[in-house]
């Protein structure tokens, strides 16, 4: 597991980039590559979590957006945004990876990388990220249930 926080931290780093610059996410993770190695299980999940932020982060932003009371994502920092988008993208797209191991993970990458509060503000928001999307499988999956047995 100790590759999978090290390409959590490569995403990141990647993903802070493309906040920063007007280059491509192929791009980008061809740029940091080239300078920077790694055993190819890490850049494996690393590449699959920046160019799956990427592919959907309107629909990720949107999200965060709704569970950030008070808070746009133009206000939050680079980093908190960059680790919520992520830890998003893992609890909608990821579904062989636990929740609590996503919520750990991002909570952790907050307290090294981000402000002294960081930890706490990410776990507020990924904490309602992860009611939501819970609160609406159940309900897809409750009516799923109640829809088969009337038939």
């Amino acid at each position: 597991m100790h590759q999978r926080r090290k390409a959590r931290e490569v995403a990141l780093q990647v993903l802070y980039e493309l906040d920063v610059l007007d280059i491509g996410a192929k791009e980008a993770i061809s740029i940091f590559w080239k300078y920077f190695g790694a055993p190819e299980e890490c850049k494996k999940f690393s590449t699959l979590l920046i160019e799956g932020t990427c592919d959907k982060i309107e629909e990720i932003d949107s999200l965060i957006s709704s569970c950030s009371d008070n808070w746009s994502l133009s206000r939050m920092s680079r980093v908190d945004r960059n680790i919520l988008r992520m830890a998003v993208y893992e609890l909608s797209y990821c579904s062989d990876i636990p929740p609590k191991v996503t919520l750990n993970e991002a909570i952790d990458l907050g307290k090294l990388y981000g402000s002294e509060n960081s930890g706490s503000f990410i776990n507020g928001i990924l904490d309602a990220v992860y009611l939501k999307l819970y609160k609406e499988e159940t309900n897809q999956n409750i009516s799923g249930l109640t829809g088969s047995s009337r038939s």
